[in-house]
């Protein structure tokens, strides 16, 4: 987080990702993120899959800290919508990240369960929609136009360093990067000449080694 701290405008976790890296106190855990992030946006994600136990979390982690979203997926592992929840919360003033977001029904119907006067985010799973052989530059392209003043539209689960530029020319306001990711950033707009050059060299320095 700080090597590139000057870089981002904001960062984000989920569940999944926490228990990869080993987290087992949520609360302790945020502590610390909110420590690194420095004042900037940060998202911490509800872990409940009831929508009465979603409201008390959220409302739990809203309080820890002023920069906080906090995100809420689209729908409960039933299929059920989380528009109660969000539209309680939303009522609350809690500024909220809508997670998860995968068809257009589904980007309409958030844009609509939120309040125009409380930021929030919609997480558009750009790089899922993309795996299962989509174009997700149209699903940005809706949310930009249904979406509130106060709402940012974020291309989420991003694959490669194109999808920088296509975040870009569809509408979203925020993308996530992985570090392997924004460590590529100098490389767009590199001349392809001198990048096939390049290329070739360390292809030719790598094979130095090898035997025929």
């Amino acid at each position: 987080m700080h090597t590139y701290h000057e870089q981002v405008a904001g960062y984000t976790t989920n569940p999944s990702l926490m228990r990869k890296c080993g987290i087992s106190n949520y609360k302790e855990f945020a502590m610390l993120a909110l420590g690194a992030a420095g004042g900037k946006p940060i998202s911490f994600e509800v872990f409940s899959d009831d929508q009465d136990e979603m409201i008390d979390q959220a409302r739990t982690i809203s309080w820890w800290g002023h920069n906080i979203y906090v995100k809420i997926p689209v729908t409960t592992t039933k299929g059920e919508t989380t528009e109660r929840v969000c539209r309680t919360l939303a009522e609350d003033g809690i500024n909220l990240n809508i997670t998860a977001i995968m068809t257009f029904d589904q980007i309409r119907g958030a844009a609509r369960w939120l309040r125009p006067q409380t930021p929030a985010i919609l997480s558009i799973f750009c790089g899922r929609i993309a795996d299962a052989g989509k174009d997700p530059v149209p699903f940005i392209t809706e949310a930009s136009r249904v979406k509130h003043a106060n709402t940012k539209i974020l291309w989420a689960s991003t694959r490669e360093l194109y999808n920088v530029i296509q975040a870009r020319q569809a509408g979203a306001d925020i993308i996530t990067v992985t570090p392997d990711i924004l460590g590529k950033m100098h490389l767009i707009g590199k001349d392809l000449a001198q990048y096939s050059l390049e290329t070739v060299q360390m292809f030719y320095n790598d094979g130095k080694e090898i035997k025929l």
